[in-house]
């Protein structure tokens, strides 16, 4: 039985777990999670109560959390492409890249558009400021921590780069990336050039409308 992808193309989160699978070329089954297919939500429900996604399906087994489902694969179906390195310690340095990326900038991101979905009366106008604050200061971090660096975690494209391409891309059209970053924002233009989430990100064009913040005229 193939892998079953439950995703939607225009989710930061699907797209981290899509580049990993376009990086090793890795045949799965995409279950979109649209309107007009409401089985696959109707099954994601099944399977995974808490309807997060995406939702990687393996024969019998669900696996849930995009860093999660990227180790999965790399243990159960590998590729030439090694996500996470073999080494230890620089395996670390990849974890904790991700883990910046999930926390730091997709989660400020995250808060402010999930703002603007909310009815006027009940939005968090602090919560908004210091959302956009917090990635002022996760720029500036990665600014110093990327100097000297191709990708996220060294020369070697990984799980970090996985997460930081739809995170970055998100997050500057949310919090644009000043010009006092342009090592970030060097780094983000080298993610729209690598063919996996190039991929990713025509897939989900169609999508634009979608983002209640409004979609730049750019990318």
């Amino acid at each position: 039985m193939a892998l079953e992808l439950y995703a939607h193309p225009f989710s930061s989160y699907c797209q981290k777990v899509l580049i990993a699978l376009y990086e090793n070329a890795t045949p799965f089954e995409y279950r979109l999670l649209a309107a007009e297919q409401p089985q696959n939500m109707q099954r994601l429900t099944e399977l995974w109560p808490l309807r997060r996604f995406p939702l990687l399906r393996d024969n019998d087994q669900t696996v849930v959390e995009s860093s999660i489902i990227i180790e999965h694969l790399q243990l159960r179906h590998p590729g030439p492409i090694r996500l996470i390195p073999d080494d230890p310690q620089q395996a670390l340095e990849v974890r904790f890249m991700d883990r910046f990326f999930d926390n730091y900038l997709s989660t400020p991101q995250q808060k402010c558009v999930f703002d603007a979905l909310r009815p006027v009366e009940l939005r968090d106008a602090q919560g908004v400021v210091e959302a956009r604050a917090m990635l002022d200061t996760a720029y500036a971090w990665l600014e110093q921590r990327m100097a000297g660096r191709t990708w996220a975690a060294g020369e070697h494209f990984s799980l970090a780069d996985c997460a930081a391409a739809p995170f970055l891309f998100y997050a500057d059209w949310t919090q644009p990336i000043g010009e006092a970053f342009p090592t970030v924002r060097a780094y983000r233009q080298r993610l729209l050039l690598r063919p996996s989430f190039a991929r990713a990100v025509d897939e989900a064009r169609p999508y634009r409308a979608f983002f209640p913040l409004g979609a730049p005229d750019r990318d």
